[in-house]
This record gives structure tokens, C-alpha cells and sequence, in this order.
């Protein structure tokens, strides 16, 4: 164990998991009711993915796990052993290999379309369009897609398509047309 880690050792209310994140190993040991919001936040210092509603209905918190979207105040850290995690934080490391030389292209995006205001939102946003727009790839439909498209097949995403995927993430600010425009800019 490193420095990461929580004194003490396991018990019955403690496990020890290895997470994955940013594509570097923590071993820690976590209390059984600790989310991974607070793992991220308040044990590795990543502060990107924010805790806005604590219900898993704004969006804020939203991260990658295994290369899918998750709200993380909702998942267990515990429940998570063993898998990768990408924040927003990892995101400009796996863009350019190195931690943080250059922005990951819907980091940039959002940059260059204004598409946020206060920036609350933004990190949770861009995690979930990354996550969006794999799902989209890999032929996953949402609420909106042609039910006459193909099975399985690519699902264009435009700007219906990218609003009903964004849908479980708020912005009180009220980016939503610039934010939309980000995630097309990404996508030609």
C-alpha cells in the first residue's frame, strides 16, 4: 500500500479496492459506504467531477468507469475494485499520453464555443459526452434514434441525438446551445 491509502486495515465495515484511475493504480482501503465521488474527491485529490445534487439526477458527478458514463455519488467505491476510471482530469493525459499537456478535443470544444458559464457542470458534461458519443459508436440507441435504424450500427448524432444523450446532465447556467455545438464540433 502507498500513500494513497487509509490507516488502519480492513474490517468489517472496511475493504481494501484497487482502482485504476487516470490510468494510474490506487490501493486503498475504503469504508463500505463511501461513493466514488468521495474517493475521488476527498482521497485523490481530483476535484474535476463535482457533487451537485447527491441523488444522481444532475449530472455533475459524472465519470468514466470501464469506459462507461456513471453518476459517481451514486456507485459504492467498494462495489468498484479492479476497475478504470477516467475524470476529467485523465482526460488530457489519454489525449496526449502525458498528464495534462494538451486538452482532450471536447475539453478544447467547450473551450472554443464558450459552452459553459460558471464551469460547474463542465467536467461532468464532458465526461458524459465522451461517454455519449462511445455509446452512439457502438450502435447503442437512445430515446430519439430512428427506430428504423439499423441494429447495432453507428447512430448519426446530431443535435436531437446529442441533447436526448446530454439530457441527465443540468446546467443552470443554460449552455445547452453551446455545449451542443462542442460535442458536433468533436464528432465531424
Amino acid at each position: 500500500m502507498g500513500a494513497d491509502d487509509a490507516t488502519g486495515s480492513p474490517d468489517r465495515h472496511h475493504s481494501e479496492v484497487t482502482l485504476r484511475v487516470n490510468g494510474k493504480p490506487h490501493t486503498l482501503i475504503v469504508d463500505h459506504r463511501s461513493v466514488l465521488l468521495d474517493v475521488l474527491r476527498e482521497r485523490l485529490n481530483l476535484v474535476g467531477a463535482k457533487k451537485g445534487c447527491d441523488h444522481g439526477q444532475c449530472g455533475a458527478c459524472t465519470v468514466l468507469v470501464d469506459g462507461r458514463r456513471v453518476n459517481g455519488c451514486l456507485l459504492p467505491a467498494v462495489a468498484l475494485d479492479g476497475c478504470d476510471i477516467t475524470t476529467v482530469e485523465g482526460l488530457a493525459a489519454g489525449a496526449a499520453g502525458a498528464a495534462g499537456e494538451e486538452l482532450h478535443p471536447l475539453q478544447r470544444a467547450f473551450v472554443e464555443r464558450d459552452a459553459f458559464q460558471c464551469g460547474y457542470c463542465t467536467p461532468g458534461q464532458i465526461c458524459s459526452a465522451v461517454g455519449a458519443i462511445a455509446e452512439a459508436e457502438a450502435g447503442h440507441p437512445s430515446h430519439v434514434t430512428d427506430p428504423e435504424a439499423p441494429s447495432g450500427q453507428p447512430v448519426p448524432l446530431g443535435p436531437d441525438e446529442i441533447r436526448e444523450r446530454l439530457s441527465g446532465n443540468l446546467c443552470r447556467c443554460g449552455a445547452y446551445p453551446n455545449i451542443v455545438r462542442a460535442v458536433e464540433d468533436v464528432i465531424r
